[in-house]
């Protein structure tokens, strides 16, 4: 029998090799989720800011040049040195990078005026203890913003969906539906103020590649594609060529002024 690890080992295997292709992946690197960042961004000028489960640091790039400075957080050191000599090349001399786990931030209380996390949540341990640290280092009157997918909410369509991504990436916890995490925000003592939901356009070889799935799992993964009852297949959009496309949602949080 294999030697098992951590679940916060295979998280750091699984993308510390995968560091430059999230960096330029197209689905990480635009989208209408960072447009919104940007216009927050612009609405809170001279912001402290944690971009947490920074992945390729899309988020950071997005809102640094309105920012009086960005801490690009994430659980990867090779992910956080690709961010890092991106920010430099970019001329974004207010980022700094910081390591750790989402559960457990090294930051003291009401420390940044505004928290993001963008397509990282679906690989914490403990997604509500994660948004309560959110919470917790996020100043009185600040906003807290999760973009993340969401599952449908429905149990067939759920298990097609958790059951592909980890065959794509054995690091995957789950993509919780838009009820389990507006659960969590306002368990963390938040107020949902904007939620947004688009369609995300995957192609299918690109996805696999962006994390050099086994082919075994990729054999496994279309194997659910051809087993899809109509209705999963329908949600999912599914192509012949595998493509198919997820629900990302923008949750906007604010923490109680004083």
């Amino acid at each position: 029998m294999s030697e098992h690890r951590s679940h916060e080992a295979t998280v750091g295997s699984q993308f510390g090799v995968q560091a430059k292709a999230y960096l330029n992946s197209a689905v990480h690197s635009q989208g209408p989720d960072l447009e919104a960042l940007a216009d927050l961004a612009r609405t809170w000028p001279q912001a402290r800011v944690l971009d947490m489960g920074c992945g390729g640091g899309h988020a950071t790039y997005t809102m640094a040049p309105h920012a009086e400075s960005v801490i690009a957080y994430d659980l990867s050191p090779e992910m956080l040195s690709v961010v890092a000599a991106a920010a430099k090349e970019r001329g974004l001399s207010n980022v700094t990078t910081r390591q750790g786990r989402a559960e457990r931030l090294p930051f003291d209380d009401a420390s940044f005026d505004l928290v993001v996390s963008r397509l990282s949540a679906h690989h914490w341990q403990d997604a509500a203890a994660g948004v309560r640290e959110a919470a917790r280092v996020l100043a009185p009157g600040g906003t807290f913003c999760l973009i993340d997918i969401v599952s449908p909410g429905t149990p067939l369509a759920d298990t097609f969906l958790q059951a592909i991504e980890l065959l794509r990436d054995v690091s995957h916890v789950r993509d919780y539906s838009r009820a389990e995490w507006e659960t969590m925000i306002a368990a963390a003592g938040l107020t949902t103020v904007v939620t947004r939901q688009n369609r995300m356009q995957i192609d299918f070889d690109s996805w696999v590649a962006r994390m050099s799935t086994p082919p075994e799992n990729v054999a496994g993964i279309r194997a659910l594609h051809a087993a899809m009852p109509q209705e999963v297949a329908a949600w999912f959009e599914l192509k012949a060529d595998g493509s198919f496309v997820f629900d990302n949602m923008l949750f906007q949080a604010v923490k109680p002024a004083r």
